[in-house]
């Protein structure tokens, strides 16, 4: 494959990564590695750089328009966030010390994974209101947005310490795998903490580019990052982000849901079966 067609594919699949990662919390890196991988044969740490730049990209796109629908939980990211970045640069450190089988092993085992509690709650569209904890009041955590069809919808999340403990973990991921980490962060305010699941969509989405620049540099450094891929990648990326900004206001929590477990399952699946094939 030459390189104009290398760069037109990266696109198109950037694209559609971009639009499920902004619909889902994703943020593009999640589906972009294993497009540029196993579609188009793309070295996997040459695409794990690509991805990175696109991370950042999409969540450029989503984010500000989930900030101004009233989505995104800024002072939860915010506090989230220091966990995260503190992860990601630790699984970038890691990156390079790693074999490139168990790196698609290890990313598609946590994909599948995080389905279960996905299955758990599919059809679940609120989370049940419940009293803050202490640490989630004296921080003032709970929030509420407009749903198009439910109204005023008002939420508190549940368990700020593990959100904060499991929110490490996501960057360690992040770092690692090159992906952003935001099925892990969705997975981590949806599950732990309880929080509806176009929130969690949409502060994802908010969080995922500091996360992602935390760890970039690292790949820069490394020569990870071919800008003749990364350019179209994250073009793609950040238009298929603004498509799915669009979008996910008029769809309820349990279509987001439902949109994020055939993804993950077919990606998990599919990296494993790379990983112990070489």
């Amino acid at each position: 494959m030459n390189g104009e067609s290398l760069r037109v594919l990266a696109f198109a699949g950037a694209s559609l990564a971009g639009l499920l990662g902004a619909l889902a919390g994703l943020g593009g890196g999640i589906v972009i590695t294993p497009v540029l991988t196993l579609a188009l044969g793309v070295p996997l740490h040459s695409a794990l750089g690509a991805s990175l730049v696109a991370t950042i990209a999409t969540s450029s796109g989503a984010a500000a328009a989930y900030v101004r629908d009233g989505l995104t939980n800024l002072r939860l990211g915010i506090f989230l966030e220091v966990a995260t970045t503190g992860g990601a640069l630790s699984g970038a450190l890691l990156a390079a010390h790693v074999s490139t089988p168990a790196l698609h092993i290890v990313f598609g085992g946590v994909l599948l994974a995080s389905l279960i509690p996905s299955l758990v709650r599919i059809a679940e569209e609120l989370p049940p209101l419940v009293p803050p904890d202490a640490l989630t009041a004296r921080l003032r955590l709970g929030g509420e947005y407009q749903d198009r069809t439910l109204g005023t919808v008002r939420y508190e999340p549940r368990r700020a310490p593990l959100g904060f403990v499991l929110m490490y973990g996501a960057g360690v991921l992040s770092g690692l795998l090159g992906i952003g980490s935001g099925p892990f962060k969705v997975l981590a305010m949806d599950a732990g903490m309880r929080i509806p699941m176009k929130v969690s969509t949409a502060t994802s989405n908010f969080m995922i580019g500091v996360t992602a620049a935390a760890s970039a540099w690292i790949y820069l450094r490394a020569g990870y990052i071919d800008a003749q891929l990364a350019g179209p990648t994250a073009l793609g990326a950040l238009t298929g982000a603004y498509v799915g900004s669009l979008i996910l206001p008029y769809l309820s929590n349990r279509t987001v849901r439902k949109l994020l477990i055939p993804v993950l399952a077919w990606l998990g699946f599919a990296m494993i079966r790379k990983g112990l094939s070489q």
